[in-house]
């Protein structure tokens, strides 16, 4: 007998997180609601209060990081412009 292993998506995981925070029914209750065991339940509710922090924080980390990227882009074609110039003067004896 081989049991399957389910895969949840992340919307069903936040759903059920989400609704594990609001308290509203018993773990056991939305385990029957959800059919997912209480154990997973639990492993969501707290894998969504660790990373609450991160979804505001994200949007500053990616903005440095773009910029960062965005410098190095324009050095990079910087150079690659100068290099082109260089060689088609010399191309033109």
């Amino acid at each position: 007998m081989s049991t399957k292993r389910r895969n949840h998506s992340p919307q069903f995981k936040a759903k059920v997180a989400l609704a594990a925070l609001r308290n509203e029914e018993t773990t056991a209750e939305l385990s029957n609601r959800f059919g997912v065991h209480q154990t997973m339940i639990n492993k969501w509710k707290k894998d969504l209060l660790d990373g609450a922090a991160d979804i505001f924080g994200k949007n500053q980390k990616s903005a440095k990081q773009t910029e960062s990227t965005m410098d190095d882009l324009y050095k990079e074609i910087g150079k690659l412009k100068v290099e082109n110039d260089f060689l088609s003067k010399k191309l033109d004896l």
